[in-house]
């Protein structure tokens, strides 16, 4: 195992890959702005490195200041968390030529799954369900992709393949639309990505968001640790993740994870990594897979009792698994609310002092945050600020003891979406579980807003 780890990220990721570190005895460094001087996880580090003014491009994307700051304390690999450049090819590609261990996929592993076509051609070799669509990139002739539409079905949706988190995607209902969306997204892909490469697939209607955690070693081994639902989102924005997914059956995730476990052995795949699937009328259909640790991780530790970011220490640093597939047993169920720093009503975000802080407790809680009284959030980066778990013996009880939680969280002095998330934890049909992706943002557009209490 190393001895001495940097953390090359914020929030509450950087303080729980620092938890993990010092649970094993190992150093750890963080790398921060000028902006995140006073967090929490700075001051509980062994060491702390200031790598740039508040903006991320000069400090947390700043890759040759994260090197340095790497070779000046002695640090022997470098954790990139979630978001940044954790999956950032090359990034890894340099932290290894650098003499570091990037704790992650290898750099070609992270280039394959992060162009969606060829993640896509992998899947497909790899026997992985993926949606009907185009088999690579669009070409250019104006017929061949009429063809191909036709072939593919109406609706269906134009992706960039470079694209991510909800931008560069445009749905096309009818074939007259199809060049000009075809067209216009490959402008924006190549201006946002750098890639104007695009392709089609079939567009579902009522489709769920289910992924599957995966953990594989550089020894040939390879496991699932279940499925998540992850279908509360906000305009491709997740709001509630939550594990086991509702109604999928035990065949059902047996299948689809050694497939997934199947596909990592496939390519090689080392570290802890996440496939998305969008299911619909019992079929999973792959859409993406990110090669880091998801910031829903909880609730699949929470149902499995693994320690993911301790097993990503323990393959980055060449040792096996700790655990085999026969050893994963799930148990009960596990909500996770993510709390953002924002109106509940009309998402702007709400940086600011953090005059009043009080945390929920109880038994199946938990809580991942940087967050305390007297803390002020800066206004440069994501709005998530905690995520709360509930575990439970089954989904009612989880969602039970969440809503006990949700009335005993409190900040003041800023706004959080706390509010938002107590009404969904009420709301009938969140509750029978199933929920679409659409369905959030459907919702929102009904309701009425209420009063926070």
């Amino acid at each position: 195992m190393f001895k001495k780890i940097l953390v090359a990220n914020r929030g509450e990721i950087a303080l729980r890959v620092l938890r993990a570190c010092r649970e094993i005895g190992v150093r750890s460094v963080m790398v921060h702005s000028e902006a995140d001087r006073d967090a929490i996880y700075v001051k509980l580090a062994h060491e702390s490195v200031c790598i740039g003014p508040a903006s991320s491009a000069k400090s947390y994307l700043n890759i040759p200041a994260i090197i340095a700051a790497a070779e000046v304390t002695g640090a022997e690999a470098i954790h990139p968390g979630y978001g940044f450049l954790s999956e950032n090819a090359d990034f890894a590609e340099q932290v290894e030529r650098s003499g570091f261990v990037f704790i992650g996929p290898k750099a070609e592993t992270i280039r394959m799954m992060g162009d969606k076509v060829s993640a896509k051609k992998a899947m497909i070799a790899a026997g992985v369900p993926c949606v009907p669509g185009s088999e690579g990139a669009l070409p250019d002739d104006e017929d061949e992709i009429i063809r191909i539409g036709r072939e593919v079905g109406y609706p269906l949706i134009v992706k960039a393949s470079g694209g991510g988190g909800g931008r560069g995607m445009r749905v096309v209902e009818k074939e007259e639309d199809l060049l000009t969306a075809v067209k216009t997204t490959q402008t924006e892909a190549a201006a946002a990505f750098g890639n104007p490469m695009v392709y089609m697939e079939r567009f579902l209607q009522k489709p769920r968001h289910i992924e599957i955690q995966v953990l594989a070693d550089e020894h040939g081994n390879a496991i699932y640790l279940g499925e998540r639902d992850c279908s509360m989102q906000r305009r491709h924005q997740k709001i509630i993740e939550e594990a086991p997914a509702p109604f999928i059956t035990a065949q059902q995730r047996k299948k689809i994870g050694e497939a997934c476990v199947a596909a990592c052995k496939r390519i090689g795949y080392r570290g802890a990594g996440t496939f998305e699937f969008l299911y619909e009328n019992g079929e999973f259909f792959f859409i993406e897979m990110n090669t880091r640790v998801q910031v829903e991780h909880p609730v699949t530790e929470l149902i499995s009792g693994v320690d993911i970011v301790l097993e990503q220490l323990r393959i980055a640093s060449g040792m096996p698994l700790s655990i085999q597939q026969k050893d994963v047993h799930l148990r009960g169920h596990a909500i996770e609310c993510r709390i953002n720093a924002e109106d509940p009503y009309n998402f702007m975000p709400s940086p600011g002092l953090i005059d009043y802080y009080h945390s929920p407790g109880g038994p199946g809680i938990r809580l991942d945050t940087h967050l305390y009284q007297g803390y002020r959030i800066p206004p440069y980066y994501d709005s998530l600020v905690a995520k709360l778990c509930a575990h439970g013996d089954n989904r009612e009880e989880a969602a039970a003891r969440m809503r006990v939680a949700l009335r005993e969280f409190m900040i003041s002095g800023i706004k959080t979406n706390i509010p938002l998330h107590r009404e969904l934890l009420s709301d009938p049909t969140f509750l029978k579980g199933g929920v679409s992706i659409h369905y959030l943002q459907e919702w929102l557009s009904k309701r009425e807003p209420q009063e926070s209490a």
